[in-house]
């Protein structure tokens, strides 16, 4: 039974939305005003920063985001089914548990700026103009490994054991426990570690680009905005990029909702 005085979780995400935006407006109008003589603010309004979305159109900024997202999307695949594959090894032979273990660690404590520099030069960046970066695809899959790795080593091994047993009694081996038991408990916890991926892996992208290698991009895109000082511009295409993350968010987390019922309360 549901929590009556509990706020639902769209309006807890509205009201903080809506305390964000007016941080940020605040900021704008008091510690970030525009220097004198000039009309540059580091931190322009909201109000500024949507007009200026408003009067260039979603058409002008989907031109570059669009590489962008396919750079995170394909690292998002890759990263988390390489990671679901060695969590499914470990169980399958335990003795490489450590070994798998030791890797995700050792990814996830590398400095990503060190990693993408080795990146660029091993795997170049866009072949053609307009195409995705090599670089960018691969930091966008290396930063989403770490989390869908351990996410899914947790969701297997918090399989109820009498249910293995009874795979076991039935001559079932590690696979059918794998299959019919394993797989299914580990699934709230293999797609909220998906869930997090998500901006993760366009945060990856990002960073990519801004290795260079691209010429239409996010990353490039902000780099040239910061060497104008166009801070509505910079601000634009930040606020675009937390609305894709967000989306991205919101749509796995509806799926999870939907393959996993029990877990968010929802009857069927």
């Amino acid at each position: 039974m549901r929590n009556r005085g509990r706020l639902p979780s769209w309006a807890a995400g509205l009201i903080g939305l809506g305390v964000l935006v007016f941080l940020w407006w605040l900021l704008s109008v008091t510690l970030y005003t525009p220097e004198p003589g000039t009309n540059f603010t580091p931190v322009p309004s909201p109000f500024d920063v949507f007009s200026r979305i408003l009067d260039d159109g979603l058409a002008a900024y989907w031109v570059f985001f669009k590489v962008t997202i396919e750079e995170a999307l394909t690292g998002f695949v890759y990263g988390n089914v390489l990671a679901l594959l060695l969590a499914s090894t470990v169980l399958l032979v335990p003795r490489l548990e450590p070994i798998v273990l030791q890797i995700g660690v050792v990814t996830y404590c590398l400095p990503v700026v060190a990693v993408g520099g080795i990146a660029i030069v091993v795997l170049g960046g866009a072949e053609r103009p307009g195409d995705p970066s090599s670089t960018a695809t691969f930091l966008a899959g290396f930063l989403v490994f770490f989390t869908t790795l351990v996410g899914a080593v947790v969701g297997f091994k918090a399989a109820d054991r009498t249910s293995l047993d009874v795979i076991h009694v039935y001559g079932g081996g590690r696979f059918a426990q794998l299959r019919k038991v394993r797989l299914i408990a580990a699934v709230p916890s293999i797609l909220s570690a998906l869930q997090v991926a998500v901006p993760t892996a366009f945060l990856g992208a990002i960073l990519g680009e801004y290795m260079g290698a691209t010429d239409r991009s996010v990353g490039i895109t902000l780099i040239r905005l910061q060497g104008n000082l166009d801070s509505e511009g910079v601000w634009a295409v930040i606020v675009l990029c937390a609305a894709v993350a967000l989306i991205g968010y919101a749509v796995v987390g509806l799926v999870a909702r939907l393959l996993t019922p029990w877990v968010s309360g929802v009857s069927q």
